[in-house]
């Protein structure tokens, strides 16, 4: 089954860079969402009607937890869940960059079983099942296994505050951007950096798919207290991100200072 429902996340993540690039570098229609929760346009909301209609048909004991729809508790009394953020890097597409991505997972009893990322302008296709390895594009991805020195590693300047890290003392990485966390945790998939980091109370749909891809390239993914991620929370937030080599997410979390860990 996981195969079958990778196939299906496939197929939807194509569909959503079809609606995307209708809109994209257009001009769509923007507005703000309540309690500061960010921007939403009008190709988000078309991509997650699309989606929830044809995953929802053709999964239909399959619960349903997106960014766009309004949360419903009734996904807690399923196995299996749709896991949907139907634009990642929302301000990203506004702006008319390429570096926004569709991020789509199917979790079962908490874990991620099947994981689609698409970067529909850069036609780039990050893929991965529990049973399979991750890929893009159809070729094998693998995270690197660099130590802390010199270290390239994603996240928000925020995160690289000395007052996140012990002793008050950023480490010795270069710190790199990317607007979408779901690529970012592809990106440390593919090996291009070495390690992601968000270290702000994380919405699960955000980071679902990422995750699986960038645990099955080889890179450790945690939240920032060293747990590993459950998915289908009754709210669907987690306590930061860190993927990484094995030594690097060592050498990292370590690092941390408790009281930088989201609750």
């Amino acid at each position: 089954m996981p195969v079958a429902d990778l196939n299906l996340l496939r197929d939807a993540a194509l569909a959503s860079g079809d609606i995307a690039r209708k809109f994209w570098q257009k001009d769509p229609d923007v507005t703000d969402k309540p309690d500061g929760a960010g921007p939403v346009t009008e190709a988000d909301l078309a991509i997650d009607r699309m989606l929830h209609t044809e995953l929802r048909r053709v999964r239909p004991d399959y619960g349903w937890l997106s960014e766009e729809t309004e949360d419903d508790s009734a996904r807690l009394n399923h196995d299996r869940v749709f896991i949907i953020d139907p634009i990642d890097g929302t301000r990203a597409f506004i702006q008319g960059e390429k570096s926004f991505s569709h991020s789509l997972a199917i979790a079962e009893k908490g874990e991620v079983i099947a994981a689609a990322v698409y970067l529909p302008i850069r036609d780039e296709m990050y893929l991965a099942h529990r049973d399979g390895t991750a890929t893009l594009n159809g070729a094998p991805i693998q995270a690197t296994p660099a130590p802390m020195q010199g270290a390239k590693v994603l996240g928000a300047k925020p995160n690289f505050a000395p007052e996140h890290w012990q002793n008050d003392e950023t480490p010795p990485i270069e710190r790199h951007f990317r607007s979408s966390l779901a690529w970012r945790l592809c990106l440390v998939a593919e090996g291009r950096f070495d390690g992601m980091i968000t270290n702000r109370a994380t919405w699960e749909w955000d980071v679902a798919a990422g995750s699986l891809i960038a645990e099955l390239a080889g890179a450790q993914v945690t939240d920032l207290a060293g747990g590993k991620a459950r998915f289908n929370n009754p709210h669907p937030k987690l306590r930061g991100m860190l993927a990484a080599g094995p030594e690097l997410h060592d050498g990292l979390i370590t690092r941390i200072k408790p009281t930088s860990i989201p609750d």
